[in-house]
């Protein structure tokens, strides 16, 4: 692989119409991909369509400004097949639910799920970082066993130092192509913690901000990052391919 999207939605209907060119761009530049899930519907599909295609793998889990209640029996099943690497996206978030024992409650359990299955912790986090990681921190001895990534990471570098000293991987996206309000952030990031993503289909990097997002647009990311740390474009992309093999034990059929 020569290039690694940590994070998308490909089974959102945004593709319906023209899924198989979105996944055959994504194979002219030789990448793969982790499908997230973010309800138990959604979790089910991102399996199914990993199981299809062997350069993309599943993470299922319950967004948490989802209304749904967290079966962890039917996770948990779900969680062991083979082409699930990895637990999320769950967490925190205070911007479009309000804070709650219930939120948190329902994060603790996907850390327990994840630590159950010894696989990767994928964590959304918006306007929630001092429960964040304070919820971290509670199980800091337990999580240095499996890697935790934080998507979408738009936090400061004072907020950055925070999570990188907990262990954390910080999965950078198409925000930083068209803001400067994270550059601290990637400039402190070693090289050796970091990931890029798209969140397609969301969020699309410059030069197609305002339309929909796709895998294959993590090139853009990663373009960004090299310019900030004054570093190769292949240089970015093969540390956040070798960081995405060994976080989520990627194995390709």
């Amino acid at each position: 692989m020569k290039l690694f999207d940590s994070h998308c939605h490909l089974y959102f209907p945004q593709y319906d119409a023209d899924r198989d060119a979105v996944l055959a761009r994504m194979q002219e530049k030789e990448m793969g991909a982790v499908v997230i899930g973010t309800d138990f519907a959604t979790s089910t599909a991102a399996l199914a369509l990993a199981k299809q295609h062997d350069f993309l793998w599943a993470s299922v889990g319950l967004h948490p400004t989802s209304t749904e209640d967290f079966d962890m029996s039917k996770f948990l099943h779900l969680a062991q097949q083979p082409k699930v690497v990895a637990v999320g996206e769950c967490g925190l978030d205070y911007f479009r639910s309000a804070k709650s024992e219930e939120q948190k409650e329902r994060f603790k359990k996907h850390i327990e799920l994840a630590l159950t299955l010894k696989k990767t912790l994928v964590i959304h986090c918006r306007e929630a970082h001092d429960d964040m990681l304070a919820a971290l921190s509670a199980y800091s001895h337990e999580l240095a066993h499996i890697p935790v990534v934080m998507h979408f990471f738009t936090g400061s570098g004072e907020l950055a130092q925070k999570y990188l000293s907990l262990g954390s991987y910080l999965s950078f996206s198409g925000p930083i192509t068209f803001t400067d309000m994270y550059d601290d952030s990637i400039r402190i990031c070693p090289l050796d913690n970091m990931l890029i993503e798209t969140d397609a289909p969301f969020a699309a990097p410059t030069p197609y901000r305002g339309k929909r997002n796709e895998p294959a647009y993590v090139e853009y990311v990663a373009q960004k990052v090299a310019q900030i740390k004054g570093i190769s474009v292949d240089a970015v992309m093969e540390y956040t391919v070798a960081n995405a093999k060994k976080v989520f034990k990627l194995q390709q059929s």
